[in-house]
């Protein structure tokens, strides 16, 4: 847990939220800034400040969640679909820096702009791109 992280805050009950799920190693609450109604936050309640920080056994515990919270938002709210957005750093929008995961159901033509690239990637690019992260990997 960190001091100064709302998040860790809430988890340890000092700020109230609106708990949707909780067990040993995640919690889910509602979004106070929220996007669409039901917009809800998943997340682990150990302190990692992005995806890559935190270990597989218990990110795969939080991606479960995160589909359990979108099931049950889109029958709540009747949305037709939803989105996960999850921001790494700063540049990326990461506002908070615990890990956390938003589930934002949505509806047909409700106007929210999630819709990501601009352009068609030339292939000589895309070769490019793929032999740099493949050396990563």
């Amino acid at each position: 847990m960190s001091d100064d992280c709302i998040f860790c805050k809430i988890i340890g009950k000092k700020i109230p939220s609106k708990i949707l799920y909780e067990d040993e190693q995640v919690i889910s609450f509602l979004d106070v800034y929220p996007s669409a109604k039901g917009h809800a936050l998943v997340l682990p309640k150990n302190h990692y400040q992005t995806l890559l920080d935190i270990p597989d056994a218990e990110l795969k515990e939080v991606v479960r969640i995160v589909q359990k919270i979108g099931a049950a938002a889109m029958k709540a709210t009747k949305a037709d679909g939803f989105n996960v957005v999850q921001n790494n750093m700063e540049a990326a929008g990461q506002v908070i820096h615990h890990l956390h995961f938003h589930v934002i159901p949505r509806f047909v033509n409700d106007s929210l702009k999630m819709h990501l690239g601009s352009r068609k990637a030339e292939e000589e690019e895309l070769c490019e791109w793929e032999k740099r992260i493949k050396g990563h990997l």
